[in-house]
């Protein structure tokens, strides 16, 4: 009759395998150091996974899961705002409406949200980056960067239409700006013991991103000069 699994030795294995998975990646780690850490046999490692790889697998798919939710909350969360408040133009940013104010908020909540999960999982943010190359998770990491930056992106674009956002950049430019920066936010984490003043963190950089963002009065002449085209055709269409 096989022996049945102790979730207490299980805990202790996935505990210690994720401090020598940030010690020394997938490939350099070992079972057996896994297992010496926590004080439990080879064999008790075999009960629970079949492999480090599964393991690991197993915090991955924890760690995605978790951020799926973050980021769906998150687009709930815009598009309740945008259908009760309608998108932000160029008088809002200008005149920082209380409009502008309450999505600013939003925005630096739902940012400090990511960054508190991506804190707490950081041993495992750090081997998707840094420690699992020659593995099948290799890559995984840049995959969910790419999506990052072409949801920036998209959301610039419909800024950029209601002449929220300068728009003498583009989007992806955009994009590819703000995903790297919050990289490197997230990656400077990792070297500290403590977790940082996170709102603080991002406080200051929205304040950045508002201020490289925010429209030029090139912008305000296009988007006057796109609402008056649009007022011309509605009238030539015969539409008081």
């Amino acid at each position: 009759m096989a022996r049945p699994a102790d979730p207490r030795a299980k805990a202790a294995l996935v505990a210690a395998a994720r401090r020598e998975f940030q010690r020394a990646g997938i490939i350099g780690s070992r079972i057996e150091d896994i297992t010496a850490a926590c004080h439990l046999s080879k064999g008790s490692f075999y009960l629970h996974y079949p492999s480090k790889e599964a393991l690991f697998g197993e915090l991955v798919q924890a760690f995605q899961a978790q951020l799926a939710s973050v980021l769906e909350a998150r687009t709930l969360e815009v598009q309740r705002f945008m259908t009760g408040y309608g998108a932000l133009d160029v008088d809002d940013v200008r005149e920082r409406s209380r409009r502008s104010r309450q999505f600013m908020a939003l925005e630096e909540r739902l940012d400090r949200e990511l960054l508190e999960l991506i804190w707490q999982q950081r041993d495992v943010f750090e081997v998707l980056v840094n420690g699992c190359q020659g593995t099948p998770f290799a890559g995984l990491i840049w995959q969910f960067l790419d999506g990052e930056v072409q949801r920036v992106a998209s959301d610039v674009e419909l800024g950029q239409r209601s002449g929220a956002i300068r728009a003498d950049v583009a989007p992806e430019v955009y994009g590819s700006m703000m995903v790297g920066t919050w990289l490197m936010i997230a990656r400077q984490m990792l070297k500290l013991s403590a977790p940082p003043d996170l709102g603080q963190w991002v406080q200051a950089l929205h304040r950045l991103v508002r201020e490289g963002c925010a429209p030029t009065g090139g912008d305000e002449v296009a988007v006057a000069r796109r609402t008056a085209g649009a007022a011309v055709a509605v009238n030539e269409g015969g539409v008081a």
